[in-house]
């Protein structure tokens, strides 16, 4: 029984070269196109897949870095030490810090002017990062709707032809007809074959995508605070300094 389902098979596959031999240049080109398509397309989907799972993972270890309560400075010359491979967090983290540090030089300004300028610091990081996470999404959302109608094209295409050559036969039987329209067929199960896993990717992609943006929305706001706090808080002191002062000058003055 295994030995003559395997000749089945062997049978069916050679039927489906025979097919895409018979069929017409045109349908063997969009056979081919598709055939390059799906590749296409299956490479990209492979490589989105790797890449979303490494900035899942990443998130996931600087989150449980940041929230462990050590000091911002360690942190930051921790990652700032990796070179340039950084993304997700760790950029928007970098970018705010970095800017909270220089802000540092200019106490004399408002609070709320330091907050902004950290603020549009980890904003434009965090573009950057939406940037390179919607990479190739395009690509998948053009192969999902495209594939079908190229697939489309090689199927009308294909049941012309059979048509035309019909037309010229006086006698014309379902034994006839049905070569030439299974030719043309496989070229709309060929476009189907690179649509289909294109689109449901890029779904899942897009899922993925946003609830990673949200992470990182979310910590923008937190760290934000955390910064804010600190910017409030030195500037207490300084006020604190400078009445301080105040109130020594006239003591020294007394004395004299």
């Amino acid at each position: 029984m295994m030995q003559l389902n395997e000749i089945v098979v062997k049978l069916n596959d050679l039927y489906f070269i025979k097919l895409v031999m018979n069929a017409s240049l045109l349908v063997q080109i969009v056979m081919a196109l598709l055939l390059i398509i799906s590749l296409y397309a299956w490479t990209l989907i492979f490589r989105k897949s790797f890449s979303l799972r490494r900035a899942r993972h990443a998130a996931n270890d600087f989150e449980n870095h940041f929230w462990k309560g050590k000091d911002l400075q360690a942190l930051y010359n921790r990652i700032t030490s990796y070179g340039d491979e950084l993304s997700g967090m760790e950029s928007i983290f970098i970018a705010g810090y970095t800017e909270f540090m220089r802000s540092r030089k200019h106490v004399s300004f408002p609070a709320s002017t330091l907050i902004e300028g950290i603020q549009r610091a980890m904003r434009v990081a965090l573009r950057r990062e939406l940037d390179d996470l919607d990479s190739h999404l395009a690509a998948l959302a053009t192969v999902g709707s495209v594939s079908p109608y190229i697939g489309l094209l090689g199927t009308v295409w294909g049941i012309m032809n059979s048509f035309h050559a019909l037309g010229q036969m006086q006698q014309v039987t379902l034994a006839m007809v049905a070569p030439g329209i299974s030719e043309a067929l496989i070229a709309t199960a060929m476009g189907l074959f690179a649509a289909i896993p294109a689109v449901m990717a890029y779904n899942s992609y897009t899922d993925d995508i946003d609830r990673l943006l949200t992470r990182y929305d979310t910590f923008l706001d937190e760290f934000t605070g955390i910064l804010q706090r600190q910017i409030n808080m030195t500037a207490i002191s300084t006020q604190q300094e400078s009445v301080t002062t105040q109130h020594s000058h006239p003591s020294e003055r007394e004395s004299a």
